[in-house]
C-alpha cells in the first residue's frame, strides 16, 4: 500500500492536472475534511453554549436589559427581556449557536481545503496573490464583524425608544440571534470592498485614477450602504460604518495608483500613444536565441576526408 501511494505521489502531475474522475474524488475528500472539521468544532461548542450565549447576550442586556422583569429600566428608559416561544427552542437555539461557531471557528480549515482544492490550477504569480489577498481578507471580516457587536447597543436603545408607556418589550431570542448573524455577515462583507477593489486594479480592469474620480459617488452610496445597512437608522450607527468604510475606499484607491505607477516603471512602451507602434527587436539576444546552431553532422565519408565520389550503401552525398 505504501509502494502505491509513493507511485501516485510521484505520478502526480506538477501543474495540477487530472481527470475529471480524479477531480471529483478530490473534491469529496476536501469537502469531507472540512465538515469534519466544522462537525468537531461544533461538538466543542456545545459544551461553552452558555459562555457563548452570555458573549452574544451581552450587548442588548448591558444597553437595554429589563432588572427583575420590569418595564422599565432604573434610569426611565425602556427595556426588553430576551424570551423564547416553545418547549424545544432553547435546545435548537442551542444547536444553531454551536453549528454557527463550529463554521466560524473552523474557517481557516476549510478555507485551506478550499484553497488546496484550487492552487493546483494556478501560477506561481497567482497563488501570490491569492495569498496576500487571503491574508488581508480575514482582518478585514473581522473588523467588520467587531464594528457590527459594538454598535448593537446602540442600534437596541434607539429601536426600544419608540416603546409606548407602560408595555414591556420581549425579544424572541432566535429573532435576535438572526439579526446579530445577518448584521455580522453584511458589515464583514462590506469591508471587503477595499480588497475588491485592488483586486480589479490588479486584474487590469479599473485604474487607479478613475476609481480616484468616483470618491463623490462612492462616499454617498457608502452613506446609504450604512443607513440601509444598520438596523437602528441613528447617525452615530451609520457614521461606524460609513467611516470606516470610506477610509478603507481611499486606501484602496492609493494603492491601485501606486500599483499603475508600478507597471509604467516597468512597461518600456508606457510613453507611447494609442496610435503610435513600438520598435521590435528581433535580434537573437532579445528573443532569448543566443545558444549557436550546431552545424550539421558530415557523412562518415567526408569526416575522414575521403573523396566526395564515394558512395555509401549505393547514395551518394548529395542524396
Amino acid at each position: 500500500m505504501l509502494k502505491t501511494a509513493r507511485r501516485s505521489k510521484e505520478s502526480k502531475d506538477p501543474e495540477g492536472r487530472m481527470p475529471l474522475g480524479e477531480h471529483l474524488r478530490e473534491l469529496r475528500n476536501r469537502l469531507m475534511k472540512a465538515v469534519l472539521a466544522i462537525l468537531v468544532v461544533t461538538v466543542v461548542a456545545a459544551f461553552f453554549q452558555k459562555e457563548i450565549f452570555d458573549f452574544l447576550l451581552r450587548p442588548i442586556l448591558s444597553s437595554v436589559g429589563c432588572p427583575d422583569g420590569a418595564s422599565v429600566a432604573a434610569n426611565g428608559k425602556p427595556c426588553a427581556i430576551i424570551k423564547t416561544d416553545t418547549l424545544l427552542s432553547p435546545f435548537t437555539i442551542a444547536l444553531k449557536v454551536a453549528l454557527m461557531s463550529g463554521v466560524l471557528v473552523a474557517t481557516p480549515v476549510w478555507l485551506y481545503q478550499l484553497w488546496a482544492f484550487v492552487a493546483p490550477g494556478l501560477h506561481s504569480h497567482e497563488r501570490k496573490y491569492a495569498y496576500v489577498f487571503v491574508a488581508v481578507g480575514a482582518p478585514l471580516f473581522l473588523g467588520g464583524a467587531w464594528v457590527a457587536y459594538e454598535i448593537i447597543p446602540q442600534t437596541a436603545e434607539i429601536m426600544l425608544g419608540f416603546s409606548p408607556v407602560n408595555v414591556q418589550n420581549q425579544i424572541a431570542l432566535d429573532a435576535y440571534l438572526d439579526l446579530v448573524t445577518r448584521m455580522v455577515i453584511v458589515f464583514g462583507l462590506a469591508f471587503e470592498l477595499p480588497l475588491f477593489l485592488v483586486g480589479l486594479n490588479f486584474a487590469g480592469v479599473f485604474p487607479g485614477k478613475r476609481m480616484l474620480g468616483w470618491w463623490r459617488g462612492m462616499v454617498l452610496a457608502l452613506t446609504l450602504f450604512a443607513a440601509v445597512a444598520t438596523p437602528g437608522g441613528d447617525p452615530l450607527s451609520m457614521l461606524l460604518l460609513a467611516g470606516p468604510l470610506c477610509v478603507l475606499y481611499f486606501i484602496a484607491v492609493g494603492i491601485s495608483i501606486a500599483n499603475d505607477a508600478r507597471r509604467r516603471r516597468n512597461n518600456p512602451d508606457a510613453a507611447l500613444s494609442d496610435d503610435e507602434a513600438s520598435d521590435l527587436d528581433l535580434t537573437p539576444e532579445a528573443l532569448g536565441e543566443v545558444e549557436s546552431v550546431a552545424p550539421p553532422r558530415a557523412l562518415p565519408e567526408q569526416a575522414s576526408g575521403e573523396h566526395n565520389d564515394r558512395r555509401t550503401n549505393g547514395y551518394d552525398d548529395i542524396t
